[in-house]
């Protein structure tokens, strides 16, 4: 009997063990991401325990029941995450409003496919958590995200933002906001 060769790859619900490996596909991807936004040494200082004890904490106590989230896998090796939850932007509805607060795949494993079934397992989960339409920022000079997202189907709603990194004004980070409907109405 011959074995179909398949491959080994899934999204599933992190758990607390996962911490430190979300935290460096975090890492990594923050520094791919803000490397024309930031300092080299405020990207060299990001912190791999400090991100893990963030994501441990959040998934022990998380602050709503529909808050989740995704791991990525290859070879049971985490290679991208994603975090869902309620909405919480002011012209949300926090009940039919779900959101992809975040969403990075490590840089060194772009363009085999985790992205796609990373979004498609953020779709599912907040569709099964009963929100109708689903919000994402991203910043507004991220167009390998924007393209791939477009292509998946969302749109842009006219919302966007302005960040105060440092909190003192110096470094502003411009972000766009898409949405895409969950349900047929």
């Amino acid at each position: 009997m011959s074995q179909q060769p398949s491959a080994d790859t899934s999204v599933r619900i992190a758990w607390a063990a996962d911490a430190p490996e979300v935290a460096r596909v975090q890492v990594a991807a923050w520094r791919q991401a803000y490397a024309d936004l930031l300092p080299a040494e405020v990207l060299d200082q990001l912190d791999e325990e400090a991100f893990a004890e963030q994501w441990r904490r959040s998934l022990a106590s998380p602050p709503d029941a529909r808050n989740r989230l995704l791991v990525a896998l290859d070879h049971q090796q985490v290679v991208g995450f994603a975090a869902t939850g309620p909405a919480e932007d002011p012209d949300a509805d926090p009940i039919a409003d779900g959101t992809i607060t975040a969403f990075h795949v490590d840089p060194a494993q772009t363009r085999h496919g985790h992205g796609s079934r990373l979004l498609q397992a953020c779709v599912d989960t907040l569709v099964a958590d009963n929100f109708r339409r689903a919000l994402i920022w991203l910043q507004s000079t991220d167009d390998v995200l924007r393209t791939f997202l477009t292509e998946a189907g969302w749109g842009p709603d006219g919302a966007h933002r302005e960040l105060d990194l440092y909190g003192d004004g110096s470094v502003r980070a411009k972000q766009v906001r898409l949405h895409t409907a969950l349900v047929d109405d």
